[in-house]
């Protein structure tokens, strides 16, 4: 190799490692803000993603308890009728053993 290309060979290399050697300390400050940045977006999307979780959660619990409601209005409604079905039947056996009591005593 002719000692030109050598010293143009040399010199490029030596204009490209201080160009990254200049550029390293820019590249790392560039790096760390977008680091907090998306480290402050990450925690705004996390922040933002649990007010969400919890809305949702609020909502399931109340359509949860309204249901809970229900099914205790709906068993409440059961014993009631089966009350007034036991209450009938006890008047009608009553009406049934007044009724045997009369034909026993009529005989």
């Amino acid at each position: 190799m002719a000692p030109e290309i050598v010293i143009a060979v040399i010199t490029a290399a030596s204009v490209l490692g201080a160009a990254v050697v200049a550029a390293v300390p820019a590249l790392l400050t560039t790096l760390r803000r977008t680091r907090g940045a998306v480290e402050a977006q990450g925690e705004e999307t996390r922040a933002v993603t649990l007010d969400a979780l919890d809305a949702v959660g609020s909502r399931l619990e109340a359509r949860f308890n309204a249901r809970i409601d229900d099914v205790r209005d709906d068993l409440d409604e059961v014993r009631e009728g089966l009350s007034r079905v036991r209450e009938w039947q006890a008047g009608h056996d009553a009406e049934h053993l007044l009724i045997g009591r009369r034909r026993t005593d009529e005989t």
